[in-house]
């Protein structure tokens, strides 16, 4: 989980380099700053219960920052979504960042394609409001995450060799 955080961070950290707007990319880095102290916390809390052994109290702890961390990550994925949608800037030559601008490209063409089957099959009241019944919820970064094979996310995309792990190989 802790190793998960802080590819969300990197994601967020490069998202908000990139972001045309301003108040989108503060609120990034603000997102992802928060994300890598609960991420950090919880590394040391874990480190701790694996000295001290099984204890209540310890497993509260350790339980507890998991849920900030799922809802730190959480914050950094919608803050992510305002940024697509404000407009990403060209990345640089960098495999990691074109693989970020990539995979936040196909969430956008995959939100501007469920928008367009929105508007061709209208379910609107006599008011002209959306009927909350049958409607398709907007596609998320979070649910592009989740429906990504695991063994899709862990192929290089691109044939030039890295070190290490990347932003997008890593299981968000």
């Amino acid at each position: 989980m802790v190793s998960d955080g802080q590819v969300v961070v990197k994601f967020g950290n490069i998202l908000a380099k990139h972001c045309l707007d301003q108040r989108c990319s503060m609120e990034l880095l603000r997102a992802t700053e928060h994300t890598q102290s609960i991420s950090s916390q919880l590394g040391i809390v874990a480190r701790v219960k694996a000295v001290t052994g099984e204890s209540k109290a310890s497993s509260e702890l350790l339980l507890s920052n998991v849920q900030n961390l799922i809802q730190a990550v959480q914050h950094v994925l919608r803050a992510a979504e305002a940024a697509c949608v404000k407009g990403l800037g060209q990345p640089s030559a960098d495999p990691e960042e074109e693989e970020v601008a990539a995979f936040c490209q196909q969430w956008r063409e995959n939100l501007t394609q469920h928008r367009a089957k929105e508007a061709l099959n209208s379910d609107r009241d006599e008011l002209g409001l959306r009927k909350t019944r049958g409607a398709k919820a907007e596609p998320t970064l979070m649910s592009l995450v989740q429906e990504q094979p695991p063994r899709s996310r862990n192929i290089p995309k691109h044939p030039i060799p890295r070190k290490g792990p990347t932003v997008m190989d890593r299981h968000l």
